[in-house]
Parts: C-alpha cells; structure tokens; sequence
C-alpha cells in the first residue's frame, strides 16, 4: 500500500473529523461486496504524523499524477469514462447489498460525495483514485430538459372547439325555446302556495326533548369511571430496569481486550519519537544511565495506569443487563480468558483489572489470540455484541494475518463490532476495526484516552442508566 497524498489535519474542526469516521466506516461496508477493481478508485485515509496529518493511500502501485494535470485529452477522456464506469458499478451493486434500510441511506448520503468535482483524482497507470475533500459536494448541471418541437393541432384544440359549439348551441337553444324556461316557474309557485305552515305547531315537542336527557345523564357517567379502571403505566425507555437484566436473554455482550505487554509501561509524558530513540539507544547506555532513563520513560501516567483508571470508569457507563467478558494480552502464545461478569459482579471484574501488571519476562500482545478467542465467546449473529481492544502496538506472536481474521469475523457474525483504542497511534490494526463496522480512536494523552475511551463505549449504544 502506497501513499499517494498528505493534508493537515485541523482537530478543531469536529464535522470533518466526524466525516472522517464516517469515510472509514463506508469503506468497511462497500469493501466486502465491491470488486478489487471497483474498490480501488476509493482512496484510505489515516491518520499520520502524531495525528496531524491525513494520509491518502491506495493498493495500486505505479506513479500518481494528478488528472487535471494530464495534457492528453484523449487519454484524458479515457481515464474520465473509466471513473464514470466505477461509479455507476458501485451505485448498481449498492442498490443490491444485504442490508439494513438505515445502512443503504447511509451509503446512498455518501454517493455525491465520491461523485463531487471538488474531489482531487489521482492516476495510477491510467486508473482513477479519488481522494475525498470532506466538503460539501460539488455535482455537474444536469443536462437540459429535452422539450419536443410544438405543432399547432393539439387534442385540446379540438376540445376546446367542441365546447365552444356546444356552448353556441346551448344559446341558440334557450334563446328560441320560450316555453321551456315557464316549467321551472309553475313548478316552484305550486307549493309556495299549498304548503301548510300553521297546522304543523301544535304538535306536541316537549315529550322528545325530555327522552333526550335521559342518554345525556348516562353518557357522563360512564366516561367518568373508565380511567379509574384503567390505570396506564409507561415505562421509560432511557433506562434499563431490574427486570430486564433477569428476563432479557437476547441482551448485547461485551468483551473487553486489554494489552498487559512491557510496552504499556511507557509514559504519556514523552512522544513516540523519544521512546523509539530510548528503544534504538539503551544497549549502548550504561547500566546506571538505561536505569535512570528507564525511570524516566516508565514515570506516571504511563499508558497502563491510565488506560486501567479509565476502563474502570467505563465499566460503570455499560448498561446493567449487558455482561462483560475480559481478555489480556500477556505473553505468547496464546491470550488469557475469564468468564462473563453480571452487573453484580462487576467489582470482580474491576479486581481483575486493576491487579494488571506486565511480566517481567515473556512479556508479549498475542493480539491475534486474544481477537479470536473473544469472537468465539460471542454470538455476533442474533445479536449485537461488542468488541473493546485497548492496545498500544500489533501481534507480535503470531505469523497470521490479523486482517484476513478481520474479514472472517465480518462474514460469519455480521452483528459483531469491534472498537478500537489505540494508545500509541500507530495504526497497526485498524483493518480489524474497519472490516467490522467499528472505529478506531487515537489516544496518546491521559485527556484523549478518557475521551476517546467514552467514544469508543457510547459509540456501542450500551450506556443506558440502571432505572432506580
């Protein structure tokens, strides 16, 4: 995979970042159903550079130039059809895939945006990549109505001249027939004059007005018991009540992977850049220098006590009747597992947690251990259920690839999200995230990890209240 472009990245502007998220997460849904070729024409973002820059990637290989840049016009058109054609695939098989009505307006919101001419196109061996500008889309005019040429002789003339006729004819009509027009008056004057008014009010009109009362007395009672006996009860449904963590079998489950290797001993306190350089330099330190430079790097808040300090505080924010499960990544070869926890047991699992503390030797992040365990304790199929890795770096056990036991997970337990909280940034695993529907959320300071931490769990819809 290949970098073709880099732009600022401004942090401060929440809406792009926000259409970043959703870009990714509609790459994860047209991935799966869109050929190589058709896919190819949709470049990757990710985060660089401690996060200040917005990388733009693609699987092609080749030099990228940019199109508007291309002096050929023939070559030009060529490559211009060649991405008309990938568009007009991509919203063909869109119309076509199994899922949900909220997902296909998703993708369906996202369409004029790939189409936008404000996008920037690179090429790659004469096949288009579009690079997103996260602005508002800019689509060509639609083409000129085509209006047929007029002829004078319309349907609606020869109407129009019947009704004219026959309007004529009505005149002619009751201009010359005198005798038709007296009828009408005769008719009417008869009964004016032989219709009895006077004989009509000695009939008697008390009697009925006082029947009428009687259905009015009963009518009012009656209303006036029935919401008495009919009590309603609304229960809120911003809340999880008692009843509902012993009765709801089918409720969400959780399990939280959270790395436990040395390099969580790290500090939040220094950049990337100086631990690599404390990493490339303490062989050649003396011992009294790697120890005091180890104290340095490892001082608090270093990513374990904080990335504990705030996983126990989200344990709290996961509804009652949702139970949890933890994996840790230790040492090789494989992850250590514990059974689900119930909300009352939860200071069990917040125990466990807190205890964490890295192996002195053999210390390890069997990531793709732990990924794959934890979907086998899940159902992901008749329900959802919910992945939350905390990590700072990628499997450094296995030879497999985690991607491709990714795109497994994704096809056998569709319902299964995996969130990812990435310590140090580095973007190692974001496959895992990005073919699951999940997200993927940088935390490299004690601030980011407790509000990319929320993100990650009120992103899950898991966080309703316990009702009291």
């Amino acid at each position: 995979m290949q970098r073709i472009a880099r732009f600022m990245c401004d942090h401060n502007n929440s809406e792009k970042m926000s259409l970043l998220d959703q870009y990714n997460s509609l790459l994860a849904l047209l991935e799966p159903h869109l050929t190589e070729r058709t896919f190819s024409i949709l470049a990757i973002p990710r985060l660089i550079n401690d996060n200040q820059y917005i990388g733009w990637y693609t699987l092609l290989e080749g030099q990228a130039v940019l199109l508007s840049e291309i002096c050929n016009q023939s070559q030009k058109s060529k490559i211009e059809k060649t991405l008309q054609d990938r568009i007009n695939d991509i919203e063909a098989v869109v119309k076509s895939m199994p899922i949900t009505a909220e997902q296909q307006g998703f993708i369906s919101s996202w369409l004029p945006r790939i189409k936008s001419l404000g996008n920037p196109i690179y090429v790659i061996n004469d096949e288009p990549v579009i690079i997103n500008n996260f602005e508002d889309p800019i689509l060509p005019p639609a083409p000129p109505p085509i209006i047929p040429p007029k002829t004078f002789w319309r349907w609606w003339h020869f109407l129009l001249l019947a009704l004219l006729l026959l309007g004529l004819f009505g005149l002619l009509w009751y201009l010359f027939c005198p005798y038709e027009k007296q009828k009408p008056v005769a008719q009417v004057a008869e009964p004016a004059i032989t219709q009895p008014v006077e004989e009509k009010k000695p009939e008697p009109v008390v009697e009925p007005r006082k029947e009428e009362v009687e259905p009015v007395v009963k009518s009012t009672s009656e209303p006036t018991s029935e919401p008495t006996s009919k009590p309603t009860v609304v229960a809120p449904k911003s809340c999880i009540a008692r009843e509902e963590i012993v009765s709801n079998s089918d409720a969400p489950k959780m399990v939280m992977i959270f790395d436990n290797s040395a390099s969580m001993m790290f500090t939040l306190m220094e950049s990337q850049a100086a631990i690599n350089k404390f990493l490339n330099t303490e062989d050649l330190m003396s011992p009294e220098e790697a120890e005091a430079y180890i104290k340095r790097m490892t001082r608090l808040p270093n990513r374990l006590s904080s990335s504990k300090k705030v996983a126990l505080a989200s344990i709290d924010k996961i509804q009652a009747n949702v139970d949890i499960a933890l994996v840790t990544l230790s040492s090789c070869p494989v992850a250590q597992t514990t059974p689900f926890y119930s909300y009352d047991n939860r200071s069990k699992l917040k125990n466990k947690i807190n205890r964490l503390k890295p192996l002195d030797n053999n210390s390890a992040t069997p990531l793709y251990s732990g990924i794959k365990q934890a979907s086998k304790m899940l159902d992901g199929v008749n329900r959802d259920d919910y992945i939350l890795v905390i990590s700072d770096g990628q499997d450094n056990c296995a030879k497999a690839n985690i991607c491709s036991l990714a795109s497994k997970i994704a096809t056998q337990q569709p319902r299964l999200k995996i969130n990812i909280v990435d310590i140090a940034g580095k973007h190692k695993i974001d496959c895992v995230a990005n073919k699951t529907g999940g997200k993927v959320y940088v935390a490299q300071s004690p601030a980011q990890i407790v509000a990319q931490m929320n993100s990650a769990v009120s992103s899950m819809n898991i966080s309703k209240p316990l009702c009291e």
